[in-house]
């Protein structure tokens, strides 16, 4: 069984990429042949300053090495040194319907997000991440929650190809973490942590112990003090949870008992 993921090098990685993919990247390698990218060519569909991008490539192969990533077990490569990436978009942007595109819910946030960068790289995503992903006829894609989306709609192209062509690319699944699929914002519990936000919204992963306390006890509550799991009701401390739970490796349930009675202040520390 084959594994395929990726990251892009813009931005700081923080915990919420740790959890939701390159844990799982780590467990993935012991028992799969895994395939682990640099995406350098999705960072250019965003704003981004060319004199940096090397230096970025080369500090996220220093994250997937950091974390536990194995080279001994897993390929780690440059997406825009192998050639067949892009060749295979094009291949696959002639099956690809363009309603498909438009409908994806990450080109509708980025095209809000980057008014005055709306361009055909955002739109066509999609397909270059399908071809990343059908070019080693992947079995198992591990993504977090906002790139299921993406994975479904590869599964559709790759569909849509061996009808037209014959049977050419594998039809792979995406697998999701059992938990910390997604870790939502420090600062706005409503919305997914992302590393291109501004750092007060994350923990990153080369944040010192000093930074990460000071994150967490700045981190956005709610209303009432009582340290119970409701994303609904209570999103910021139900972020909190998860995370203090998914490091700590004691249940959501182990932690209100452990603090019940406690505040919002006592949890923090």
């Amino acid at each position: 069984m084959r594994v395929f993921s990726g990251i892009q090098p813009t931005g700081a990685i923080h915990i919420g990429n740790y959890l939701g993919a390159i844990r799982q990247w780590i467990e993935l390698q012991q028992n799969y042949e895994c395939i682990f990218c640099i995406v350098d060519l999705h960072a250019l569909t965003v704003p981004y300053d060319p004199q940096t991008l090397k230096d970025l490539i080369l500090e996220k192969a220093i994250v997937y090495l950091a974390a536990g990533v194995d080279p001994e077990k897993s390929i780690i490569f440059i997406q825009s040194e192998v050639k067949e990436h892009t060749e295979l978009t094009w291949l696959l942007n002639t099956v690809t319907p363009a309603g498909d595109l438009t409908r994806m819910t990450q080109y509708k946030e980025k095209s809000r997000k980057f008014k005055k960068n709306v361009n055909a790289g955002l739109l066509n995503y999609p397909i270059l991440m399908a071809a990343d992903i059908l070019l080693y006829q992947t079995d198992i894609v591990p993504v977090g929650e906002d790139q299921k989306q993406h994975v479904e709609l590869t599964r559709t192209i790759a569909r849509k190809f061996n009808q037209r062509f014959g049977k050419t690319f594998k039809i792979p699944e995406a697998k999701l973490a059992k938990s910390g699929a997604k870790i939502m914002s420090l600062t706005d519990p409503t919305k997914k942590m992302s590393k291109t936000d501004v750092p007060e919204n994350y923990i990153g992963l080369f944040d010192t112990p000093e930074q990460i306390k000071e994150k967490v006890m700045k981190a956005v509550t709610d209303t009432g003090k009582i340290i119970k799991y409701n994303p609904q009701k209570k999103p910021g401390i139900s972020n909190l949870l998860t995370i203090y739970s998914l490091f700590s490796g004691r249940t959501i349930k182990e932690l209100e008992k452990k603090f019940k009675g406690k505040g919002y202040s006592d949890f923090k520390k």
